[in-house]
């Protein structure tokens, strides 16, 4: 066996980070890339993916940007594509991208709000994955990490069509460890709490709830970003070889406030 600094090393893999250009996939792919791994970085406008490998080209990261609207088939038929023609295949899936667009009780929502929610948040990963599982098998394995949500564990308040989105997350994450281990392909699920990002900024610019939540939370706070990149990195690499059909909060203490 290598030693661990080894088993956390991802020279020559490659990595998909979908919704990277910002916040805690661009924390995750940054992460990933100061491990060896070479990112792709996606979301919806390329421009913005562009900003993210230059930025990570002057800390000498190696990545490329690849635009992705991953509610669209033929946009996720593209990711693949052109990942596995221009980097040789696809080591590692984060499928993190994800869209809450309404906050409010749940008879208060739209049909076509459900559907959209459910479009983006499961069943583009689940097809994502599902383009990338041939790449893994040629390669002899791979790891695909789902990012879900506490939200997924536990009913918050005015979250509902996100939440149940996020807890179908969870179960194809195990459904896919279970019928893919046969090939070598891991897969985990990763439940972040109260990170701080444009996504979550109608919850912490709300004075009253970022209040509540620093009162109950152990930890005293909500969380950055970066502190998703060592979890990811260990589901990714080596060091998490017996890990998959897991399912790991990072969460500053929040399933176990009272």
């Amino acid at each position: 066996m290598s030693n661990i600094q080894q088993q956390f090393n991802l020279e020559g893999k490659v990595a998909i980070i979908t919704g990277s250009s910002k916040g805690i996939g661009k924390a995750i792919a940054k992460g990933l890339a100061e491990h060896g791994a070479t990112v792709v970085i996606s979301s919806r406008d390329q421009a913005a993916c562009d900003a993210v490998v230059v930025e990570f080209g002057k800390s000498a990261l190696k990545a490329i940007g690849i635009a992705c609207h991953i509610g669209k088939e033929e946009q996720r038929q593209n990711l693949i594509k052109k990942t596995v023609s221009e980097l040789g295949g696809v080591d590692i899936l984060v499928n993190n991208a994800a869209i809450n667009p309404v906050f409010g009780p749940l008879e208060d929502a739209e049909e076509g709000i459900f559907d959209k929610i459910m479009e983006v948040n499961v069943k583009a990963p689940w097809m994502l994955s599902n383009l990338a599982l041939t790449s893994m098998q040629e390669r002899g394995g791979g790891s695909i990490i789902n990012i879900a949500s506490v939200e997924a564990l536990t009913p918050g308040m005015g979250l509902g069509l996100y939440s149940t989105s996020k807890a179908a997350l969870l179960m194809l994450t195990k459904n896919q460890a279970k019928e893919w281990g046969q090939h070598g392909v891991r897969a985990n699920a990763v439940c972040p709490g109260l990170i701080k990002t444009k996504f979550s900024a109608a919850l912490w610019q709300n004075e009253k709830i970022l209040q509540k939540i620093e009162k109950t939370l152990p930890s005293g706070r909500m969380g950055m970003p970066e502190e998703m990149e060592g979890l990811v990195c260990l589901l990714a690499s080596d060091a998490g070889a017996y890990m998959t059909g897991g399912v790991y909060t990072a969460d500053g203490g929040y399933m176990i406030a009272g």
